[in-house]
């Protein structure tokens, strides 16, 4: 992918520095749980708070023989998503597999999509006090999030809750057009809002129903992009 700078150096957002000016640069990836009965290829339920491994079907447990079948809804969800950021809406989309090496995902690898996601480029408009910015959207691909790995129950062994393994995930890649911590809070208030309006995931935040990997970097003002670190 190459990044395209596509906004114009606001004095006003710089960073002082004992150097000079900087400028800040944010992308956000921002997984969100497609609000489904059940999850991206099992029927396996997702309701939340469940006892410990109450929803895990053979095909989150990766037993042998077991082959993934995808959720219609899920699939709708993510189209109902991409509209709602006037987002292109891709006719062919394919599915990989993600080398993963813990235990929360059974099968060693996750099912998520790279190169032909469901939902191309889009755009989210946020209502700033002082202007309109445009924030784009790079991507959104479905994958199966990962189950939950306890290492404080018992002083010698972990144990493993699959309850979340394998539930549908959209991730939401936005491109780098973020220059200020208020537009990043903006940025994620303003999708939470699209979602919940559509129905397509709930938004609690306290059950991880959403969640965001910030990716920040600093630049000279107008500058090229810097090395960026990606903070969960």
């Amino acid at each position: 992918m190459t990044l395209v700078d596509v906004r114009t150096p606001d004095p006003k957002k710089f960073i002082k520095g004992a150097t000079g000016d900087w400028e800040i640069v944010i992308g956000m990836e921002v997984h969100a749980q497609v609000t489904s009965e059940a999850k991206l290829f099992s029927g396996a339920s997702t309701e939340f708070g469940k006892d410990p491994n109450d929803n895990v079907s053979l095909v989150d447990a990766a037993m042998p023989g077991m082959l993934p079948v995808i959720n219609e809804e899920c699939v709708r969800q993510a189209i109902r998503t991409g509209l709602g950021m006037k987002a292109a809406i891709n006719l062919k989309s394919v599915f990989d597999r993600k080398n993963y090496f813990y235990p929360d995902l059974p099968q060693g690898y996750q099912i998520s999509q790279f190169k032909q996601p469901i939902v191309g480029e889009g755009v989210i408009i946020l209502d700033m006090p002082d202007e309109q910015v445009e924030i784009g959207v790079e991507r959104l691909h479905l994958e199966q999030d990962a189950g939950k790995s306890l290492h404080d129950q018992h002083p010698s062994m972990s144990f493993v809750d699959l309850n979340r393994s394998g539930v549908a995930l959209m991730e939401i890649v936005s491109k780098p057009d973020l220059r200020s911590a208020d537009e990043a809070k903006a940025y994620l208030t303003k999708l939470r809002t699209i979602l919940r309006y559509l129905g397509t995931c709930d938004g609690n935040m306290d059950q991880g129903s959403m969640r965001a990997d910030v990716n920040v970097s600093v630049r000279r003002p107008g500058g090229d992009f810097g090395t960026r670190c990606e903070i969960k």
